[in-house]
């Protein structure tokens, strides 16, 4: 399961005029811990950026993300799962919050609608917030990338058993 990480970050953008403004943004990062969401967004966004600091960083509990090709705005819902406790009987309920992607709050709930379409247990979305998220990055998994002064061993290998014949 992905842990999120919300990170508030300030920055220096000259504007069109040509003065400096300070802007402070929100982003969301999928890290193993608080250290790596905050080297993902000075690997991310310090680009182009002069003086870049991170705020904050706070872990945010989301049990889905639905990410659509449009839609600027960051939505975040409220979904209530209802289920029967086996032992007693009883309904319980089970909060979960998620994001989305959308242009309006309308949207933001159609999306969240169809993403849960195959869903068994009976649900409702009880609230749905406009967050100050600009972005998500989600974890992206780069090949390992070998370092100049090392060699694949079956290269090395190779090369010892030539060296070897002659």
């Amino acid at each position: 399961m992905a842990s999120w990480y919300l990170s508030k970050i300030r920055y220096q953008k000259e504007d069109e005029a040509g003065s400096l403004r300070t802007i402070n943004e929100a982003f969301l990062f999928d890290a193993v811990s608080f250290t790596e969401a905050e080297a993902r967004a000075y690997s991310s966004i310090v680009t182009g950026a002069s003086d870049f600091s991170v705020l904050s960083i706070t872990r945010m509990r989301l049990a889905d993300i639905f990410t659509y090709e449009e839609g600027e705005q960051w939505f975040k819902a409220k979904v209530i799962y209802f289920s029967v406790d086996e032992k007693s009987g009883k309904e319980k309920k089970v909060v979960n919050y998620m994001l989305v992607n959308a242009d309006g709050i309308q949207q933001a709930l159609d999306r969240i609608n169809e993403s849960m379409r195959n869903f068994l247990i009976p649900y409702e979305t009880t609230d749905i917030v406009l967050t100050p998220i600009v972005d998500v990055f989600p974890y992206n998994s780069e090949p390992d990338q070998v370092p100049d002064n090392m060699r694949p061993l079956a290269d090395v290998l190779a090369e010892r058993k030539h060296d070897q014949s002659l």
